[in-house]
């Protein structure tokens, strides 16, 4: 049977915790869509493709990590945007985004999942965003890892190849995780603790000579690609606790 949306919500608000998050855009519903849920669609990032396939998949909601709107309410449309609320609203789809709160969850968190796919044992908060640890950092498996079978290993876990700035110690005994766009503060806060290595997304090319310099390696997967692992896992635990059925949206982005 199909579920309110106001329960589905109300669910995940309350599972990540998501009201008390400062974060960059508005948490929860962006965009309203039918009262009643039977099918959910989650995805990485808005975009017209993403909507598009949510609309064939006969979705009624749709759960993102990154949503339409960042640092308050649009001072007008821009034509991309225009574009994807069209989708949207043309097909009765409703739209919420969980950012911080997703890669923050120590379950089913973009953060403990990489850290869960990886073996991380020891585990310690990991780089704070606007008063709220968000990464993870631990020790790899045994006696660790050298670099390059580290970087074949979280290859092998998001689907893309990082790239290595392979600058600290082998082999890797301890490493530091932040999903997404963190490649400053992963390298600065592993240097200040004394880690081997730091995991993100999205590389930032100031940050290369930072890693050399304090011998820490760096490992940048890709924001997308470090980031599947907890709007999938969110859509999962919506799916069981309200039967409904959940498809997930894989629109690839190398960046």
């Amino acid at each position: 049977m199909p579920a309110a949306l106001t329960d589905v919500l109300s669910y995940c608000d309350e599972l990540l915790d998501a009201a008390s998050f400062d974060d960059y855009g508005p948490n929860g519903l962006q965009v309203p869509g039918r009262a009643e849920v039977a099918r959910v669609a989650t995805g990485v990032s808005s975009g017209v493709e993403l909507f598009e396939r949510a609309r064939d998949a006969r979705a009624d909601l749709v759960l993102v990590h990154h949503g339409l709107f960042w640092g308050g309410a649009p001072a007008g449309l821009s034509p991309p945007l225009a574009a994807r609320l069209r989708v949207l609203l043309g097909a009765g789809m409703g739209l919420a985004q969980y950012h911080l709160p997703l890669d923050a969850h120590p379950e089913i968190g973009n953060n403990a999942l990489l850290a869960d796919g990886l073996g991380l044992t020891d585990r310690e908060p990991f780089v704070t965003v606007r008063g709220r640890a968000i990464g993870v950092a631990g020790r790899l498996p045994g006696d660790g890892l050298p670099a390059q079978a580290l970087a074949v290993r979280v290859h092998a876990l998001v689907g893309q190849e990082p790239l290595l700035v392979a600058a600290g110690p082998d082999p890797v005994r301890t490493l530091g995780i932040v999903s997404g766009g963190a490649a400053r503060e992963v390298v600065a806060e592993a240097t200040a603790r004394g880690l081997d290595a730091g995991l993100t997304g999205e590389p930032t090319e100031s940050v290369y000579n930072d890693a050399r310099e304090a011998g820490v390696h760096l490992l940048a997967a890709g924001h997308y690609a470090t980031e599947t692992f907890g709007i999938r896992a969110l859509g999962e635990r919506v799916a069981a606790r309200f039967g409904l059925e959940h498809v997930f949206i894989d629109v690839p982005n190398p960046i």
